[in-house]
């Protein structure tokens, strides 16, 4: 299915937050946006708590983000789901996968593939990972495997074979090795995923589940129509289109939003230290993140409710971000 048709049915939005600590001003800008888009399309917003990576998960994270949200204004339209609860849905994804032969055992570490690169002569980019190099892909070798990797290199010829002769879809072309789509604010995006990050992992070697098996999964099953989510996620898209292709699943529109950064030019996070937000004056907050946005600021000096920012800011979202009607 197609993002246009994708786009006919009931907008249904989400923010997805990780629950490794309480929501700070970059993670605010995220959820703002989503909810902002949402209500711009009169659709349902939900929260989904992305607590697969366990090892990371702080305990009560989960409500305190929630309980940060609702004091924001921005109250879920359903009850919240956790991805932890989940796991028989990406179990069902995983065996379609590999009964269609898009999906193989993996018995490499971190240490084998920057090996194999080292003997051709490869060296890491700075805060980039090391395109896996196919070790696995046509069997172990005697190896006992240990993760599961989506066969990008198969699928994209398999794909390329089914297209033939047939018109390309307005939003998802593969072809010259490269997936463009479109984004509602960056406009047009390619990425060669072979080159760029090769086989990728789908359930890890310690069980659990990888990002973007379960996000995919749980958008479908949740028929979410509009991702709207930060600019560092952009380059996850194009494996998550491979994905919902490969599934067979609707691909959603997509909408990357503008980032935070800390003093060093670095994307505000938890894992750089960016600290927790102040929500003693909860408006202030929003109204920082709706200028990262490029929403207009409160009026001053009276500043409105809470309520009534958040309707100003619905309306300057349905002028500023692809007439949303």
């Amino acid at each position: 299915m197609t993002a246009e048709v994708g786009a006919a049915r009931r907008y249904v939005g989400r923010f997805a937050p990780s629950p490794t600590g309480p929501l700070h001003a970059g993670s605010l800008v995220a959820a703002l946006a989503s909810w902002l888009d949402a209500r711009a399309h009169r659709g349902q917003w939900l929260v989904r708590i992305e607590d697969v990576d366990t090892p990371r998960c702080v305990p009560g994270a989960d409500r305190l983000i929630l309980q940060q949200l609702a004091s924001c204004g921005m109250v879920p339209d359903a009850p919240p789901q956790w991805q932890s609860t989940r796991s028989p849905l990406y179990q069902r994804a995983l065996d379609q996968l590999v009964a269609q032969g898009h999906a193989y055992p993996c018995a490499c570490s971190r240490k084998d593939i920057e090996d194999a690169h080292a003997a051709q002569g490869h060296t890491r980019e700075r805060h980039a990972a090391l395109p896996y190099p196919g070790t696995c892909r046509h069997g172990l070798q005697g190896r006992a495997g240990r993760a599961w990797r989506f066969n990008v290199t198969d699928f994209k010829q398999k794909q390329a074979l089914a297209l033939d002769g047939k018109a390309p879809s307005a939003t998802k072309i593969i072809a010259n090795h490269l997936l463009q789509w479109e984004d509602r604010r960056l406009g047009l995006q390619q990425q060669n995923v072979e080159q760029a990050v090769g086989d990728f992992i789908l359930r890890r070697a310690d069980g659990l589940w990888a990002y973007q098996l379960a996000v995919v999964v749980d958008d479908a099953d949740q028929g979410v129509t509009d991702v709207v989510r930060g600019e560092d996620l952009a380059d996850n898209t194009p494996r998550q289109i491979l994905l919902q292709q490969a599934l067979g699943v609707p691909m959603p529109r997509y909408l990357h939003t503008p980032l935070v950064c800390g003093d060093n030019g670095e994307k505000l996070s938890k894992q750089n230290g960016a600290r927790a937000l102040d929500l003693s004056h909860p408006l202030q907050a929003l109204d920082d993140a709706a200028r990262v946005l490029g929403l207009p600021p409160l009026p001053a000096p009276h500043s409105p409710c809470i309520s009534d920012a958040l309707t100003l800011w619905v309306a300057a979202w349905r002028r500023n971000y692809n007439g949303a009607p």
